[in-house]
């Protein structure tokens, strides 16, 4: 559980930390220019009905159009009003899911109105991933008005406990009503839970009535904003104190605990330090670290961590750790180490999809089967979905960690104008080789009696000194005299070669 919830706030970006016992956990970064979605509900249009994937294009209003899968696509808008119109005595009666053997063309037409939630952010050059199963959150409930669902939070493992509030939401809910009961609602009061219910109905009505006098696009419903959101999920009992270093924030979150959590107003806190809150509490150092690939382990070992389209790829090394007498306990040691590391990194960068490891070889069935329930139990504090395979005899482990937004790197990060995002560039001799076979192949055609080269000042290095054999040799080819000319603002990868007469 958190211990600290720490948030710097500033016109042009909001940031959160979440601390346990002065780790960061977790990190949020919000801008205006990059305002997050998931959430967000909106009536769409369906713009384009694709049998062969099973899926629909939704335009949302957004620069690029929605994803629908078939098994999302469940309710169509006017599927919502006969179902869920008041005058209905079953409010909630659409069944949980339509029969496998419906497809996407069946469901929704091009053209259509249909009301969406998006379910997942655009990353790349993907559109969002969108749902029709609505769910509304608040403090203690999550509402899912189109199901008929009681669900427990994952993180209560107690089954009598689970039991117990099962029985409790079946007591207080509408018939039909869907609700998730969340884990700070363990021990919340059946007033309290009631108060949310009336909200939430009450909230989903005016979300239907707003969609019957609107037209697609349009945003129907914005979900708060990242600060509330957090608080709203993340503050709790076992929080120590919430953080804030503005002012405008300090009272909106004083303003938001006196209405839903008045026993925790006093462990709001307003920071005004000289140093500033993130450095003061070393997370500025943490971020960074969080944007490099290599990252050092306590004893000397090291991972990679190399993401790509499809999948990120984690490397194990063991560095400068040496056992004393021993190589199958530095490697053993290197990769239980690892294993806590890399579910710290995957958590704090947010990295989701595909996740691949390559831990270091272990010849013991035993060495590896413990690595594996290492790495499971690291992972349990993740309140991200993941799913990870047994250690395979190569020392590799598969893993999906479910994808709602994009990771560190991608929010604070942009591909590199000189590689393009390849991480690397063609060497300085290889450029130099490449002019020299330009112009032994142009030679010939073009007269004059001189060349000029205009390049970069590290590729103009390389030609001035290393490479002045091959001057040489061209010069004694061609018959032209070449001059290197560095231009500073030139691209490593560019030159000109300008031809004299």
């Amino acid at each position: 559980m958190f211990t600290d919830i720490l948030i710097n706030a500033t016109p042009y970006e909001n940031r959160i930390a979440l601390m346990e016992n002065g780790v960061l956990k977790e990190f949020y970064i919000d801008r205006p220019a990059q305002k997050g979605l998931i959430g967000n509900i909106y009536l769409g249009r369906v713009v384009r009905v694709l049998p062969g994937i099973d899926a629909a294009f939704i335009d949302i209003g957004l620069d690029r159009t929605g994803f629908l899968y078939v098994d999302e696509a469940v309710y169509s808008l006017s599927t919502c009003y006969r179902h869920l119109h008041p005058d209905q005595k079953k409010l909630f009666s659409v069944p949980a899911e339509f029969p496998h053997d419906l497809t996407i063309d069946k469901i929704v037409h091009e053209g259509q109105q249909i009301l969406v939630q998006i379910a997942k952010e655009p990353i790349g050059s993907k559109g969002a991933r969108l749902t029709c199963n609505v769910t509304l959150p608040c403090r203690n409930l999550v509402y899912m008005p189109l199901t008929d669902h009681i669900g427990i939070s994952r993180k209560i493992e107690d089954e009598t406990i689970r039991q117990e509030m099962r029985d409790r939401l079946e007591e207080l809910r509408p018939p039909g009503a869907g609700f998730i009961m969340r884990t700070v609602a363990e021990n919340t009061g059946s007033e309290e839970l009631e108060a949310d219910m009336a909200f939430l109905l009450q909230l989903w009505s005016d979300i239907l009535s707003r969609s019957r006098r609107t037209h697609a696009p349009d945003r129907i419903y914005e979900d708060l904003d990242m600060i509330l959101r957090t608080v709203r999920d993340f503050f709790n009992d076992n929080v120590n104190e919430v953080v804030t270093d503005n002012r405008d924030v300090f009272a909106q979150l004083g303003s938001y605990a006196r209405n839903f959590i008045p026993h925790l107003e006093d462990k709001i806190r307003y920071y005004n330090g000289e140093v500033p809150l993130f450095e003061r509490y070393g997370i500025e150092s943490d971020i960074n670290s969080a944007l490099e690939k290599k990252v050092w382990l306590r004893s000397g070992g090291y991972i990679i961590i190399e993401p790509t389209e499809a999948l990120t790829v984690i490397d194990v090394n063991t560095g400068r750790y040496v056992h004393a007498h021993d190589l199958a306990a530095t490697i053993f040691r290197t990769n239980m180490e690892a294993a806590q590391e890399i579910a710290h990194q995957i958590r704090l960068r947010n990295i989701g999809g595909i996740i691949i490891i390559d831990f270091i070889d272990m010849e013991d069935e035993a060495e590896r089967e413990a690595l594996g329930q290492a790495l499971e139990e690291a992972v349990r504090g993740d309140k991200s979905k993941i799913n990870i395979l047994k250690v395979s005899e190569f020392g590799l482990v598969q893993m999906t960690r479910k994808r709602t937004s994009e990771s560190i790197t991608q929010t604070m990060c942009e591909p590199c104008f000189y590689c393009g995002g390849n991480g690397l560039l063609k060497s300085r001799r290889t450029i130099s080789h490449e002019i020299f076979r330009k112009i032994s192949r142009d030679a010939p055609k073009i007269g004059g009696a001189s060349v000029t080269i205009k390049v970069n000042p590290r590729v103009a290095d390389m030609l001035l000194n290393e490479e002045t054999h091959g001057i040489r040799h061209l010069e004694n080819e061609t018959g032209k005299h070449l001059t290197i000319v560095p231009v500073p603002e030139m691209h490593i990868k560019r030159y000109d070669i300008i031809w004299n007469e």
